[in-house]
């Protein structure tokens, strides 16, 4: 039997339910009943009348919090006195599984079954499987399984070709039927427009969508095939499913996008593409709206595309590119968009643990003088890698937006992209360094009383070691790697920084030599290990060579001086 206890699944199910807010905390606190799962999102629209909830967990955690949730939502929402904007047949609409981490999206189906079965059998709610988990093609679509929507269910049902997967195929009127299924993570978007016509926003709709619009004939009628169906026009983009609609709320129409597969079509496109088609059909795209949350490479993705639109180097920290990323796309313009709500990574941070890298410089400094040995020479000789690789990175990106360079800007944006990497892998060695002698001090913690004891102990405290050698091996690699950027940035970056350039490669010496130290020092007691010996070798040869490169770097900033 494979074990899931470290896999993680998310679930975003969509509740018939935006404007009672008591009734949506009602169904929420049955999520939160469940240890192992984690509320992260609560989105409710007035005028949709339809909140989307996201949550994640370990795999059997989050079935049971979805069952309860649907169980609770069926018990509180009635659809027979529903309305709202949004397409929906069910009290849960849909309730989608997506794999996270450790786990395969072929597991995930097993688990949308399992939850699919339990809700039909026990609950006597019709359901539908769909995406990757459905049972034919023609029920992989959402929108082809809800088509008709709660008023047309009753019929719909009965049909043999829409027997529910779980359940009776018996019309639950209060109700309705919910689809549950396994899909890739999809974005829920919207684009707002500068107009209150809904056949408008339909129309840009129908232009960027993967399934497009119905095709008309000379006579402006709807085209058909051989055997009598609609003939359809494909739209611009892949993975996008979209329509339009009017918001009461905003005073706006709004094209509702659901992006199926960011990595088809990024998030960026599909805004740049719906402004260029409202702008063809008269309008104006005035901003959009996340709803639920986002995956952080799309959000960076976005910043650096919309930079390279200004030929601006790219090589920025990860807030700035999201700042860039949500102004340019106009998250902000409904409501203030919090990146630490909104996207899904940020949400999953273990905020309780206190990392060294988020302290400020002063209780840095407190914290390493303390009379602990850790943080110790190992963190602090990290931490100086990160402010050399970060001064030549400030050199790669004042020499991109230097006057009279503009047709250089790309090559120093690369550099000053390659300053980012290695500075980001360097932040997280500083934390590291000081887990990596925690470790060592859990090894001698461990008992000693009997030989088998001892030996546990021994081999422990062996391993230990042998991660506190690679960790500022790692650090001294990513410091010596720095060296190029140091050195390309003093020869062909802005004059003007060429001290700055100057100073970088000398913290990536005081990181080079002082990660050195670590290694040996750690490695005393492992002599007969080969892989150990082999550290201490290529560590001998980068601390000799760091000497050499630091002062080829010391000469050229003197020589910009003169």
């Amino acid at each position: 039997m494979k074990d899931f206890s470290k896999a993680i699944i998310e679930c975003v199910p969509n509740f018939s339910e935006g404007r009672d807010m008591t009734i949506i905390k009602q169904i929420t606190d049955e999520i939160e009943k469940i240890e192992g799962v984690r509320l992260l999102d609560v989105d409710p629209g007035k005028a949709t009348n339809r909140t989307v909830v996201t949550f994640v967990g370990n795999p059997h955690a989050v079935v049971e919090a979805a069952f309860l949730a649907i169980k609770k939502a069926g018990e509180l929402i009635d659809m027979r006195l529903h309305t709202g904007e949004h397409p929906r047949m069910g009290a849960t609409d849909v309730c989608p599984l997506i794999p996270v981490s450790g786990i395969s999206m072929e597991d995930t189906v097993e688990f949308a079954k399992i939850l699919g079965k339990k809700v039909g059998e026990e609950l006597g709610i019709p359901v539908y499987l769909y995406e990757y988990a459905a049972s034919a093609d023609y029920r992989k679509n959402l929108a082809e399984i809800r088509s008709g929507e709660y008023e047309g269910f009753a019929a719909k049902i009965t049909k043999p070709e829409w027997k529910p997967d779980y359940g009776h195929a018996v019309f639950n009127e209060q109700n309705g039927a919910t689809v549950i299924g396994a899909r890739d993570f999809l974005i829920a978007y919207n684009v707002n427009l500068n107009t209150t016509s809904t056949r408008r926003a339909n129309a840009v709709a129908f232009d960027i969508r993967e399934k497009g619009r119905t095709k008309k004939d000379e006579k402006g009628k709807i085209a058909k095939d051989a055997n009598g169906e609609p003939i359809w026009e494909p739209g611009l983009l892949k993975s996008v499913k979209a329509i339009g609609w009017f918001i009461e709320e905003y005073g706006v129409a709004q094209i509702s996008i659901n992006l199926t597969n960011m990595h088809h079509t990024p998030l960026h496109v599909l805004f740049d593409t719906a402004c260029e088609r409202a702008t063809a059909r008269g309008m104006r795209v005035t901003g959009s709206e996340l709803v639920g949350l986002v995956p952080l490479e799309a959000m960076l993705e976005a910043g650096r595309y919309f930079l390279r639109k200004q030929q601006r180097s790219t090589g920025v920290g990860e807030a700035e590119l999201i700042r860039i990323a949500v102004k340019s796309l106009g998250l902000d313009e409904l409501a203030p968009f919090d990146p630490q709500k909104k996207i899904i990574e940020y949400q999953l941070q273990d905020n309780s643990v206190k990392k060294l890298v988020d302290m400020s410089l002063t209780r840095f400094a407190l914290e390493t003088s303390g009379e602990t040995p850790a943080p110790g020479g190992g963190s602090i000789a990290a931490y100086c890698g990160v402010l050399g690789a970060a001064l030549g990175t400030m050199v790669a990106n004042l020499s991109a937006h230097k006057k009279g360079w503009d047709s250089r800007w790309e090559e120093f944006s690369n550099h000053a992209d390659k300053g980012q990497e290695l500075m980001k892998e360097l932040l997280h060695l500083v934390d590291e360094d000081t887990n990596a002698y925690n470790m060592i001090m859990a090894g001698f913690g461990l008992p000693k009383n009997t030989e088998e004891e001892k030996a546990v102990r021994k081999a422990a405290i062996d391993a230990a070691t042998v991660y506190a050698i690679k960790i500022p091996f790692r650090t001294m690699e990513l410091a010596f790697e720095s060296f190029a950027l140091a050195k390309e940035m003093v020869q062909h970056g802005n004059p003007n920084c060429a001290s700055d350039a100057g100073v970088g490669a000398l913290c990536a010496r005081a990181a080079v030599k002082g990660t050195y130290l670590n290694v040996m020092t750690n490695a005393k007691g492992l002599s007969g290990n080969a892989e150990v010996q082999d550290i201490i070798a290529r560590s001998e040869k980068m601390n000799a060579e760091a000497e050499v490169l630091e002062q080829e770097v010391w000469q050229i900033a003197l020589s910009k001086m003169k």
